[in-house]
């Protein structure tokens, strides 16, 4: 049987090594590296190489979906599963839009998660099975979610700004210049409509984007 190398992304230590023991008790499935922020993960992704990659979304910094992203620019091979706290379909469709192979939140039963580790490692998509209930019930009702109008990119953007973290530290973050981070900061306002910054982080925790409370000071 062939190894399945997992990279394991997370930011809570207890809570990796909780699923390290889960995912090696299956055979032939074995971490061979850990990371708890996105600029480790792709730096580990390309020192270890691994089958798989298991990803939270709620990363110190950028978040899981730039990581995502970085890695499968930097290998369009690559297979990651989203495993994350974050319940709604429209986090899920961006991930997906990332690159992302599956998306399973952090309420699943553990042998949803082994499931969906395989079925990505085979070459599948996987998603847990309330958010496929969320993803036909949108579908079938019309529902529509406020991040439905913004790229995978501006989710991330809107993520930070709204958690409070200054345009230079998140131009920082993103290796991107502070004037692009307003352009961006500006047009992702106007695409959903915000009258204000308070107002934005409230249609952000509306939407799931942050969670309410969970604020930065950065000055």
């Amino acid at each position: 049987m062939n190894e399945t190398a997992i990279l394991l992304v997370d930011d809570h230590p207890v809570v990796r090594e909780g699923y390290r023991r889960l995912l090696e008790r299956q055979p032939g499935y074995r971490v061979v590296a850990e990371a708890e922020t996105a600029a480790e993960a792709y730096r580990a992704y390309k020192a270890s190489s691994p089958t798989v990659v298991i990803m939270d979304l709620t990363l110190p910094g950028p978040s899981g979906l730039e990581a995502v992203r970085h890695i499968r620019q930097w290998d369009p091979r690559a297979r990651i599963l989203v495993f994350t706290m974050h319940q709604g379909a429209a986090f899920a469709l961006k991930a997906f839009e990332a690159g992302a192979a599956g998306y399973v939140t952090k309420s699943s039963a553990p042998e949803e998660l082994i499931r969906s580790v395989a079925l990505v490692v085979r070459g599948g998509q996987a998603v847990s099975a309330d958010i496929a209930q969320e993803l036909a019930a949108e579908r079938l009702g019309g529902k529509r979610s406020p991040l439905d109008e913004l790229a995978p990119r501006e989710v991330e953007v809107l993520q930070l700004v709204a958690s409070g973290i200054t345009t230079e530290a998140i131009a920082k973050a993103l290796n991107l210049s502070p004037k692009t981070i307003q352009n961006y900061h500006y047009g992702i306002k106007a695409k959903l409509g915000a009258r204000n910054d308070a107002h934005l982080v409230w249609l952000a925790i509306e939407a799931g984007v942050i969670r309410p409370g969970v604020l930065h000071t950065d000055t």
